[in-house]
């Protein structure tokens, strides 16, 4: 069996998934990797077959999205040639992580594929949306259809939506609390970060940054680049996680029982469901209309956080699924 995974490159999430799902996929047959995409900070340890441009969305370092760089990045010639330069119809099996080259190319070809995302979750009438309306609900609509649907979120939802895809190295990671709190927010300047969180002079702050290329410390906050290894075994050991809207990370940081606080990038129709979704467990959020973030952190910081999340671990049973019903 020849399979093709297509997988976003925006963010740290797909490719973070995907490390654990492509040695269950190699268990069925010969995978090929494709990445569409620029902005990920983590690399798969397997060789991809096609690297493409895609559509990424570029972050900013205000809580948003750069709209400029975004749409400058934009090629839609290179769109076009790109859809067709892989052979689909090679292939018994196309799974697509939110990547949009592949997803188009096999619409335009008539030719099936399933969407295996934390986006497909939202086909789903049932998962928690905010009230609005929004352009960014057509992108995520449209951004990548597929024929098929299986999707992961917090909570089961629905019939095709599981739990989050947890990883190997964070489940078989030592569990500690030695005190400080984890930051990770890639859309917000560490040099807008640093003199806010060192008002809470009590606490030790580790934040890691996109938009630092040297480690340095000021006062009782360090930076970091962003790095794989040195993040996870601070998660492990924090005593919990300031982040964006994002799925993977809040995902993993809940697995492990930390105290989280999550600030959705501005503009981001994702995020802000994802956001959405915590507060109703009841967790705390700071949204883009919160202009003074001094005092939610530090509720947060002082307050106890009890909450209890159970993501069992299915990604086997969930690709073996997939694989059995899906492929032709």
């Amino acid at each position: 069996m020849k399979i093709l995974y297509a997988i976003q490159g925006t963010g740290n999430g797909h490719i973070s998934r995907a490390r654990e799902i492509v040695p269950l996929l190699q268990q069925y047959g010969d995978v090929d990797l494709l990445i569409s995409g620029t902005q990920a900070d983590v690399k798969l340890t397997q060789e991809v077959k096609y690297q493409l441009h895609g559509f990424s969305f570029i972050f900013g370092k205000k809580g948003g999205v750069n709209h400029y760089e975004t749409w400058k990045e934009m090629n839609l010639p290179r769109f076009v040639r790109d859809m067709r330069s892989v052979p689909l119809e090679e292939y018994n099996l196309i799974l697509n992580d939110f990547e949009p080259v592949t997803a188009w190319a096999c619409k335009r070809q008539g030719i099936e594929s399933v969407g295996l995302s934390h986006q497909a979750s939202f086909q789903s009438k049932k998962v928690p949306k905010p009230k609005s309306i929004d352009w960014a609900q057509l992108v995520m609509k449209y951004y990548a259809p597929a024929s098929h649907y299986v999707g992961f979120h917090f909570d089961r939802y629905d019939d095709f939506i599981y739990t989050p895809v947890i990883r190997a190295e964070i489940r078989n990671m030592i569990v500690s609390n030695l005190g400080h709190y984890t930051v990770y927010l890639p859309a917000i300047d560490d040099k807008f970060l640093v003199p806010i969180l060192k008002q809470i002079a009590h606490v030790k702050w580790e934040v890691f940054s996109k938009h630092t290329k040297h480690a340095y410390t000021d006062g009782n906050v360090m930076v970091n680049p962003v790095n794989n290894e040195l993040f996870n075994k601070s998660l492990a050991s924090c005593e919990g996680l300031f982040t964006g809207g994002g799925f993977e990370g809040p995902a993993e940081a809940l697995h492990m029982g930390k105290k989280l606080l999550v600030a959705p990038m501005k503009f981001q129709y994702e995020q802000q469901c994802n956001a959405f979704a915590l507060k109703q467990f009841g967790l705390p959020v700071i949204w883009g209309s919160n202009k003074n973030w001094l005092p939610i952190i530090k509720g947060w910081v002082n307050n106890p956080q009890e909450h209890q999340f159970y993501f069992p671990d299915e990604t086997a049973a969930v690709i073996d699924k997939v694989v059995k019903q899906f492929a032709r």
